[in-house]
């Protein structure tokens, strides 16, 4: 029988829960587990492709074309495993199908309401695994016990446990332990409240997990688990650590699995992390500092390229440097280059939408082309260098894209028609995994080993195919098509060391203990721009 773990936060938000649950969920699979993580999100968009990437951070996208939240990108890297639309759904989705089903009369006339309605159309969401069938399914809630907004859901995993039976669910609440300065004590009645709060609603944690920057009491430990009525050892310590990927290490230390498995009745085998801990101590030896420059135009908010920063650190992990990432705002760029990139040992600009900073991003393009340093273009960073390698060497001046500018007229990046020759408007975007052919003989072969590969999308422009030949004379190659060759897929300049860019996101693919093959030869290059010696 399917048991199931609830993550659920206190007392302020952002403190963890998905790098825990995350954690769990790379601990139980070695104990030879099969695992499946879930996030529920209680705000009230549909999914989260339409919000601002400085409100919520980036968009993770998974194979099967599912936007989802950010904290799938750490199960995803902990858990080496592919999610799918069946891992994050939000309020809004809830509602939306809730609605829709009234809409059909699925509900036979009866009042709809939160209680059954609502709630049963949540639980239906958990008990779903699409074709997965895993021992344990991790289900984080989103937001911070208290809030409006997570009633429903709360409400759904007590339900959860009544039906599934209590010793096949285990709760764990994240909270927030603060240290007051003037007292020089940490402070257990935040969590002590967070706690009295969940138990109202029915729900009384199992294991409570408590952040804080600094090591804790034994005293404070002891105190939370006689006012919370939780076993001694089960209120376990998440403290703030230099290396991300080491939490699931101290976790352990603390025996966090084991007590998983000890309160679901599950007899798993001993938790092998040797492979992690190897990983880990590579990670902490460090090795010289790469300069490695993000030039964005969601900079403001770092998560908005979280996959990307992890990427970035995973190659610098299989190259035995330290990666070192300077944020660059794009609008910020002009006239001030040479002062922001100059001293940089690699460029890359990511995705993004608007038009906003694009013109600076093409300085950028440019700049990394024109000095040779190396550079990585990332969906929208790969449009800007095709623009700027149009405008600049094939002199092509007025060379744009549609997405920008719908008036201009060399449309080097615009909609493709479909095979009956009709431009997709509206929404129509490419998303999720799709296939791409590398040709023979490129760069691209040589870093991917191989000849077809499959990389997840999220964009609705593509390369225009009037302009292939123009380009690829003048020294632009286009190394990887779609299988049918329409669309472009990679580019890369051979007289630049390294200048590639690719119309898919590699980022969402990497993991810690395996970079994506891209970013493990874009720090290489820019390792050895510097003379560094990598072993």
């Amino acid at each position: 029988m399917k048991k199931y773990v609830f993550v659920t936060g206190g007392v302020v938000s952002g403190l963890g829960k998905g790098i825990t649950a995350a954690s769990l969920g790379r601990l139980l699979k070695a104990r030879g587990l099969k695992v499946m993580s879930k996030k529920l999100d209680p705000y009230i968009n549909v999914d989260p492709g339409t919000m601002s990437p400085i409100q919520h951070g980036e968009v993770f996208v998974t194979d099967d074309g599912a936007e989802t939240d950010l904290d799938l990108g750490h199960y995803e890297r902990f858990i080496d495993e592919d999610l799918n639309k069946y891992s994050n759904i939000t309020s809004g989705r809830v509602y939306w199908n809730v609605l829709n089903k009234e809409r059909k009369g699925e509900y036979l006339g009866n009042t709809v309401q939160v209680i059954p309605h609502i709630t049963d159309e949540i639980k239906s969401f958990i008990y779903n695994t699409g074709d997965k069938d895993p021992d344990v399914v991790i289900v984080e809630i989103g937001g911070t016990v208290g809030d409006i907004e997570s009633q429903p859901f709360l409400e759904a995993i007590r339900q959860v446990s009544i039906e599934q039976g209590r010793q096949n669910c285990c709760f764990i609440h994240v909270t927030l332990v603060p240290f007051i300065k003037g007292s020089d004590e940490h402070k257990s009645k935040p969590t002590q409240h967070s706690v009295k709060e969940l138990q109202g609603i029915g729900i009384a944690p199992d294991i409570i997990i408590l952040r804080a920057d600094e090591e804790i009491d034994q005293s404070v430990l002891d105190k939370i688990s006689m006012f919370c009525n939780v076993k001694p050892d089960c209120v376990i310590q998440n403290i703030t650590l230099p290396v991300l990927y080491e939490a699931p290490l101290m976790l352990e230390k603390a025996k966090l699995s084991w007590i998983v498995c000890r309160e679901l009745g599950i007899d798993a085998g001993p938790c092998d992390m040797q492979e992690w801990e190897e990983m880990v101590e590579r990670i902490k030896a460090g090795g010289p500092e790469v300069r490695i420059a993000i030039v964005g135009k969601y900079i403001k908010l770092h998560d908005a390229y979280l996959s990307v920063a992890e990427a970035i650190r995973h190659g610098g992990y299989e190259n035995n440097v330290t990666p070192v990432i300077r944020w660059v705002e794009a609008e910020d760029l002009e006239g001030r280059l040479n002062d922001v990139l100059g001293d940089v040992d690699g460029i890359l600009v990511p995705g993004g939408f608007g038009d906003r900073g694009v013109e600076e991003m093409i300085m950028a393009a440019r700049y990394a082309r024109e000095h040779d340093i190396p550079y990585l273009g990332i969906c929208l960073g790969m449009q800007v260098s095709v623009m700027e390698f149009a405008r600049d060497v094939c002199g092509i001046q007025d060379a744009g894209s549609g997405e920008f500018d719908s008036g201009c007229r060399h449309k080097v990046i615009d909609l493709m028609p479909d095979q009956y020759g009709d431009i997709p408007l509206g929404g129509t975007m490419r998303l999720g995994a799709y296939p791409c052919r590398i040709k023979a003989g490129t760069l691209m072969e040589e870093i991917y080993g191989v000849n077809d590969i499959s990389e997840r999308h999220r964009h609705r422009y593509e390369f225009n195919n009037d302009y292939r030949d123009i380009v690829e004379e003048r020294g632009m190659e286009i190394c990887g098509t779609s299988p049918d060759g329409r669309l472009v897929e990679q580019v890369c300049v051979p007289a630049n060391r390294f200048h590639v860019g690719v119309q898919y996101h590699p980022e969402l693919k990497s993991r810690p203990n395996h970079a994506h093959p891209l970013f493990r030869e874009f720090i290489r290059a820019a390792a050895a721009k510097t003379h560094l010696e990598v072993r």
